[in-house]
């Protein structure tokens, strides 16, 4: 009987060439797809909730996929995560809807991003935060949080090849605040992100946080909808997706 699984998953995408399936490079999903493939002795094609880059790191990446099989969900997820010898966990594997869909039904995505702001370099967690030295204002930062709050046209912070009808999204949530060891995360919560949309939406807040731009440049930075106007891409590794919400 075909059945319609729903996958939770974890990664660090360090050593990957990001989620999407690609012709000889490791990538997350095709990872996966391997390991489904030997266990249920069948093709196996999964769908992600999007695309996560090369370098960038999941929580909660979303995917679904077909399968005729009378197997178990959670022999099933015991089986892949025992198959993967990369840095990739099953956190959830479960029997859904015919109808669900992990990229057409999310409804929102949060992501999170690390900074480690002191002098010194680390050695333990390097892979997982942005190291930069100079002293940051969080709260010009937090103000740039505030300010790109709503339905807005975010093309300023786009990269080239987003595959998308519209540069307008929603963000639901957005904040930047200090966590232990002299480490800043910013939160963010959207409809959808385009494409490199969060990290150029750092690299451009943490100008802001060196005092090279004003509160009011990145307003302009913003309603100018022109890239070449915007930050730096921030480093893939500080960035994690942390959820996918569904209705």
């Amino acid at each position: 009987m075909n059945k319609n699984f729903k996958l939770i998953i974890e990664y660090d995408g360090t050593h990957f060439f990001g989620w999407q399936k690609q012709k000889d490079k490791k990538t997350v999903q095709g990872e996966i797809e391997k390991a489904l493939t030997r266990i249920l002795n069948q093709k196996v094609k999964i769908s992600g909730s999007g695309r996560t880059d090369a370098g960038v790191h999941a929580f909660g990446q979303v995917a679904n996929f077909y399968a005729d099989t009378n197997i178990l969900p959670q022999k099933l997820k015991k089986g892949i995560n025992s198959l993967i010898k990369d840095p990739v966990v099953i956190r959830e594997c479960c029997v859904v809807e015919d109808k669900f869909h992990a990229r057409y039904n999310a409804v929102s995505k949060e992501y999170r991003y690390v900074i480690l702001n002191r002098e010194d370099p680390c050695v333990i967690g390097r892979l997982y935060q942005w190291h930069i030295r100079s002293p940051l204002d969080l709260k010009a930062m937090k103000q740039c949080c505030q300010i790109i709050l709503g339905k807005l046209d975010f093309k300023s912070f786009e990269s080239t090849g987003s595959p998308r009808s519209s540069s307008i999204r929603e963000v639901f949530f957005s904040d930047i605040n200090p966590l232990e060891g002299d480490r800043i995360e910013f939160k963010i919560c959207a409809s959808g992100f385009l494409k490199y949309m969060v990290r150029n939406l750092m690299g451009t807040i943490v100008l802001a946080g060196l005092n090279k731009i004003s509160v009011n440049e990145f307003v302009e930075i913003l309603e100018a909808r022109d890239r070449t106007k915007a930050g730096a891409t921030a480093p893939a590794h500080g960035l994690f997706l942390k959820k996918v919400n569904y209705s």
